[in-house]
């Protein structure tokens, strides 16, 4: 599975509701990393201007945070990403916070071709957390977004 064409197929014509939302926390143990607050917004893109998926969470483990991959998937698809697909996508932005804590952001243009080319309805974003001392939290809903069809 490309990491791109996941990524880039991510459009529908309309934004049927943005989504913050479920903020699924990573079942992890108290020496693995954790997953709090995330949320994904889905813009359309319009004429003149691309649209965009932002995606952001808080982190945490003991250690720090290495990496964060992130992967936003059609709910229609077969099976969600596995956590040893998640290893060769991109990674967010994070910025430490403090305690071993980071807020990561992951931001991807969504263009009038990714929109023609991607099926409308609800999205998840999986999620690759790996802490600096090689702990991992994967959690392949993480957050949710719907685009129209």
């Amino acid at each position: 599975m490309s990491r791109r064409i996941i990524v880039s197929s991510l459009a529908g014509a309309t934004v049927l509701g943005a989504a913050g939302a479920y903020a699924f926390a990573a079942q992890a143990s108290e020496s693995g990393p954790a997953l709090r607050d995330a949320t994904a917004n889905y813009a359309a893109p319009a004429e003149g201007r691309d649209g965009s998926l932002t995606f952001t969470a808080r982190v945490s483990d003991d250690s720090g945070v290495r990496d964060v991959k992130v992967l936003a998937w059609p709910d229609s698809m077969q099976q969600a990403p596995t956590k040893q697909e998640m290893a060769a996508v991109e990674s967010a932005a994070c910025t430490p916070s403090g305690g071993g804590a980071a807020m990561c952001r992951y931001t991807v243009p969504v263009t009038g071709s990714d929109v023609a080319e991607s099926p409308g309805g609800v999205w998840n974003v999986a999620v690759l957390v790996t802490s600096k001392d090689g702990g991992n939290a994967f959690v392949p809903r993480a957050a949710a977004f719907t685009t129209g069809l």
